[in-house]
């Protein structure tokens, strides 16, 4: 897997399209974007997480979709980067576990690698938080795997508002926990985050193969 792809305001249905025919061929990609404004529901979601009505998040343009990854409910936003990988990996002979542990430490690795910020795992809630302060979530994680070929992936929030979050119980936690980069102010110019993609790449990579 040596391609990858970036691209912008990307609406989440067009996602979701393509990561079918991804899946059909057994493509393999990396794919770097952004999404307009949309709340998704994993298919473990209790809609008693979603704190405004589905007519208001029409009124105010924002999208809602039911989907077939796990968990619960999260949000997308303009400058909030997402993580797409599009692994075989029955095809590499990898376990579940193994491919959760490569993209997981690839993504902490390159986090600290580009921003020196150390974020970890919790047992018990999906994503990564930061190490000072282990409330705060930096990065959403939800993966889909469908024979033994994952899409969905990653949500890193960089320059998003997270005014969005503030609609729901992000995987049922509370906004207010959610943090961005910029809200840390760390510096999110598209030249770090070029470093950031470019580090995240090689690392995966690198544990993949």
């Amino acid at each position: 897997m040596k391609f990858t792809k970036k691209m912008y305001s990307v609406p989440y249905n067009r996602y979701v399209k393509l990561q079918f025919s991804l899946r059909k061929k057994r493509r393999e990609i990396v794919i770097f974007l952004e999404h307009t404004s949309t709340i998704t529901a994993g298919s473990n979601y209790n809609i008693e997480n979603l704190l405004v009505s589905e007519e208001y998040l029409l009124e105010k343009g924002i999208k809602f979709y039911k989907v077939e990854r796990g968990g619960d409910l999260t949000a997308h936003e303009i400058g909030q980067l997402v993580i797409y990988p599009h692994i075989d990996i029955k095809k590499r002979e990898i376990t579940i576990g193994h491919y959760l542990k490569i993209l997981t430490d690839s993504l902490i690795e390159s986090i600290q690698k580009v921003w020196d910020i150390f974020v970890v795992t919790d047992k018990d809630r999906p994503g990564l938080y930061l190490a000072s302060n282990p409330n705060k979530k930096l990065v959403s994680m939800g993966v889909y795997f469908k024979s033994h070929f994952t899409s969905y992936g990653i949500a890193l929030n960089l320059r998003n508002d997270l005014s969005v979050f503030h609609m729901i119980n992000p995987c049922g936690q509370d906004a207010a926990n959610m943090v961005s980069l910029l809200s840390l102010g760390i510096d999110v110019s598209r030249h770090k985050e070029e470093e950031f993609i470019k580090a995240f790449t090689e690392l995966f990579n690198q544990k993949l193969n």
